[in-house]
């Protein structure tokens, strides 16, 4: 675990008093894997990257401590060496994201569903705020999580409310047998396959659609898991083949995510298939619908809410990019946003315009 520079966090804290001073804006970014992503990139840049290494890690405690700029393909080798790995899968998009922008993006993969979302594997944070304190949120420890959670306020906060400088997160044994079966289905039949599996005490750990083929991952105890198979059916595929899919999705590196308009729908699992043109790629065992090239003039917002659900425009010209949050969310957005930063120079309109 190499030593850094102390010194780097004194100069952070110099520039953002600085910032605050003069009432200017600060882009905060890490590697840029997800400069993409969100509603806009305004303020001079203050780059992340260079404050990295992992502070403490415990296997036995199922544990790692690390710094913002810390690369991800770093965290997933320690942790990896030692049998375990981050539950979230969190998506890299082809490169190598830093830990804070990770959890600042707080976006998850496949096994969400399953094993819970980013922010459920945040126990701790230390955060460098608009004052220059730096603060801490959380701990190191499972069990000494308790109070309001700054630290998982922190994860999706795309850096609004400061700047994220140390994480703690859980991490998870890795499983002792993981298969993964292709079933021949419908996306209605996929759906409602998924979720009568859900409600079943099944070692599920992914299940997606797309293009006429569901693919279904069964991950823990062999045992368990050879009678989650025999139960499911289908084909087995090659644990070689099943890996790079699974990979593919949690990156974001099937074509349909090359589309030029992507939009991304959160619905209820068991929601009927939406009357949008073209076939969704479908994840989450049905609660995360994603949609290429949609024309534009194509309401897609009333379609996800008439669904109980809500959409985000991935890439395209849809503003905003977010879903709108209702009146209530957005004061408490505001309130957060004054509280931590009330000069408003973190990443300005990057989470909610004219926050």
């Amino acid at each position: 675990m190499a030593a850094v520079d102390g010194s780097i966090l004194e100069q952070w804290r110099t520039r953002i008093l600085a910032a605050a001073a003069a009432r200017t804006p600060l882009r905060l970014r890490g590697a840029g894997t997800k400069d993409f992503y969100g509603e806009r990139l305004a303020g001079d840049l203050l780059e992340l990257d260079a404050w990295r290494g992992v502070v403490s890690y415990e296997p036995s405690e199922l544990v790692i401590t690390a710094r913002c700029g810390t690369p991800l393909s770093q965290i997933e080798s320690e942790l990896a060496a030692c049998g375990q790995f981050l539950g979230f899968e969190p998506p890299a998009f082809g490169a190598d994201p830093t830990l804070g922008g990770v959890i600042a993006a707080g976006l998850s993969g496949p096994r969400r569903p399953y094993a819970g979302a980013a922010r459920d594997y945040v126990l701790g944070a230390r955060l460098l705020t608009a004052g220059g304190e730096a603060l801490r949120f959380g701990g190191e420890v499972i069990k000494n999580v308790a109070g309001f959670d700054v630290s998982r306020l922190l994860c999706g906060s795309l850096g609004v409310l400061g700047v994220i400088t140390e994480v703690s997160l859980k991490v998870l044994p890795r499983p002792r047998l993981e298969e993964t079966v292709r079933l021949e289905l419908t996306a209605p039949a996929a759906v409602a396959s998924f979720n009568r599996w859900a409600a079943l005490p099944l070692p599920l750990s992914g299940a997606a659609w797309w293009q006429g083929a569901a693919m279904v991952r069964l991950s823990g105890a062999p045992a368990a898991v050879r009678a989650a198979r025999a139960h499911i059916g289908g084909e087995s595929v090659a644990t070689a083949a099943a890996h790079e899919w699974w990979q593919a999705l949690r990156h974001c590196r099937l074509p349909p995510f090359s589309g030029s308009v992507l939009w991304r729908l959160s619905v209820p699992p068991a929601a009927d298939p939406l009357p949008l043109p073209g076939q969704p790629l479908i994840d989450w065992g049905g609660a995360l619908r994603w949609y290429a090239d949609v024309p534009a003039g194509v309401a897609v917002r009333d379609f996800a809410v008439a669904a109980g659900g809500t959409a985000l425009c991935w890439r395209g010209a849809a503003a905003p990019r977010f879903h709108p949050l209702s009146s209530a969310v957005a004061r408490l957005h505001q309130r957060l946003k004054e509280r931590f930063d009330p000069h408003g120079i973190f990443n300005p309109g990057r989470l909610v315009a004219g926050l």
